[in-house]
């Protein structure tokens, strides 16, 4: 599903100048074919992961293939300008739709469901992996227990954490440009370098987060929910407070890029949190559950996007009154408290809802399926 995904929408990069030529209709219906293949291929790793990552290299590991997202939104940002002043828009697409074709190649020769049936790893490594995963059943799937999991709130605490997360991705990867030129007033040129910086960051801070979360697991420093807690709120908690005290220092330069290259950075450290936790709570059903989560992210992301656009073109209005009466008010000071104030909530809601049900019992396991986040799943024997 992975493999396919990317080899869909790298065909579809590739063919959207053409597409252009025709009119907006046929380029807004190949960018909505494109955004379903990504979901595929977003959501069908984590079947991959299920089975190939050891439960005290997950974080790590996850991270690193998560960090790629970002690193790709920095290099797009650094050399799509570059590339349109040199040959044309057209070839931005060319050129990265030949690279996720190749990558295709690479992926579909590679790349096998299972560590048993891989011919170039090694005998131990493949031990090493089938042992530490041992308490996961290899017996075929069965059926989704829907109600179940609509009854269980450790899942809805990360369908919620997907949905606080999307909302403030999506504003800064939306409007991110419009801000640093309209705001800091930076040419077109430079506000593309400055765009790219928060990308890297937030590509450092998610293969930082895994290698750290990880750390605290093999350590036995902090258990499992814990580790998950504590990245799910830094995640949340960190960027909501630099997006507050963005417009208190809006009169200097250097701190609002600082600023604004730490949002999308500490942002990521969700990574090590609530999003990887779909593999620790039911790793049968990981890809299920996570396009779940996308879900709820994308509907987040579709909100917020919306509801920005409206705020600036309307109550934009409003603040420009409010500023030639005297009041120093910026639109930035309305935006940003709102997502302050919804990843506060959800917090709140995550350590209620992810709290330990001691009618469960404990075990002695570090990865105790489903019942680390006292999920009553049908499968929490199997998983």
């Amino acid at each position: 599903m992975l493999g396919a995904g990317l080899l869909i929408s790298s065909l579809l990069t590739l063919f959207t100048p053409l597409a252009a030529d025709f009119g907006v209709i046929l380029v807004i219906v190949i960018r909505t074919i494109q955004g379903m293949a990504q979901g595929m291929a977003w959501t069908g790793q984590f079947t991959i992961w299920a089975k190939w990552a050891p439960p005290l290299e997950r974080s790590k590991l996850t991270s690193i293939a998560g960090s790629g997202a970002a690193f790709g939104s920095f290099i797009i940002l650094c050399v799509g300008g570059l590339i349109s002043q040199a040959l044309g828009w057209p070839f931005i697409f060319y050129i990265f739709g030949s690279i996720g074709c190749v990558c295709c190649l690479l992926w579909f020769t590679v790349i096998y469901d299972d560590p048993m049936h891989h011919p170039c790893i090694s005998v131990q490594e493949k031990k090493y992996i089938v042992a530490s995963l041992a308490q996961q059943s290899s017996s075929p799937r069965r059926s989704v227990p829907i109600k179940a999991m609509v009854r269980c709130l450790p899942l809805w605490a990360i369908f919620t954490g997907f949905f606080s997360h999307f909302w403030l991705c999506t504003i800064i990867i939306t409007y991110l440009p419009t801000y640093i030129s309209s705001v800091l007033h930076v040419n077109i040129r430079d506000s593309g370098v400055l765009s790219s910086l928060p990308f890297i960051a937030a590509s450092s801070c998610t293969i930082l987060g895994g290698q750290l979360a990880d750390f605290l697991l093999s350590r036995n420093l902090l258990r499992l929910v814990t580790v998950r807690k504590l990245f799910s709120s830094l995640g949340l908690l960190l960027p909501s407070l630099c997006a507050v005290a963005l417009p208190f220092v809006a009169s200097s330069y250097v701190t609002t890029i600082i600023l604004l290259i730490l949002i999308p950075g500490t942002s990521n450290l969700c990574d090590s949190g609530f999003i990887i936790n779909t593999l620790d709570v039911a790793p049968r059903y990981a890809s299920f559950l996570m396009g779940i989560s996308r879900g709820f992210g994308l509907i987040a992301g579709i909100i917020s996007s919306t509801a920005t656009g409206f705020l600036i073109s309307q109550v934009g209005q409003f603040i420009e009154r409010l500023q030639v009466a005297g009041f120093c008010v910026g639109m930035e000071e309305c935006l940003f408290p709102v997502c302050c104030c919804q990843h506060v909530w959800h917090v709140f809601l995550h350590h209620i809802w992810t709290s330990r049900n001691p009618r469960l019992g404990q075990r002695e396991d570090p990865y105790p399926p489903l019942r680390i986040l006292n999920c009553k799943l049908k499968c929490s024997t199997d998983c």
